[in-house]
């Protein structure tokens, strides 16, 4: 691997970690106060899961949106390419503002709103990159089943508050 592809990958990863960054600010501080006090259904991971889950998916996204950008690099006369660079970079806003609606605006039913745009986009950006390159598929694939059990009890936690 050449210098300037290690410098873009490892860019690509901390860019989808500072979405995960931006997002611990409302976190960390409603955790102890707001969120322990909601009604959470029987199924509600410990909360000291969810940080290195969310160290492990930003990593994969990172490494995906890398991949990602590199193939529209090889591929500039394909402009799908280039499009699905930019809805994955509209899919990290979207993972960005869950956090501050959810934990920061205490806005639950709009949250999941969010959470659900973030998993139809998701799939339909691993569809669209199965026949480009299905490795970014597949290193997606724990990021949705991760986000796809969130909407269910970002759900849950809604229907019970």
């Amino acid at each position: 691997m050449k210098a300037k592809q290690i410098v873009q990958i490892i860019g690509s990863i901390i860019l989808c970690q500072l979405a995960g960054l931006l997002g611990s600010l409302f976190t960390v501080g409603a955790i102890d106060s707001w969120y322990q006090a909601l009604d959470k259904p029987f199924f509600n991971p410990p909360s000291w899961v969810f940080g290195p889950v969310w160290l492990i998916l930003y990593t994969f996204m990172g490494i995906a949106l890398y991949l990602l950008w590199a193939r529209t690099q090889k591929l500039r006369k394909r402009h799908e390419s280039k499009n699905l660079v930019f809805l994955f970079l509209i899919h990290l806003v979207f993972n960005a503002i869950w956090s501050p609606i959810f934990f920061g605006m205490h806005q639950i039913g709009f949250a999941f709103v969010i959470i659900l745009a973030m998993v139809g986009s998701l799939i339909y950006i691993m569809y669209k990159v199965w026949d480009i390159d299905r490795r970014i598929a597949y290193i997606l694939m724990p990021y949705l089943a991760w986000i796809s059990f969130a909407s269910i009890l970002n759900l849950s936690i809604w229907i019970l508050n």
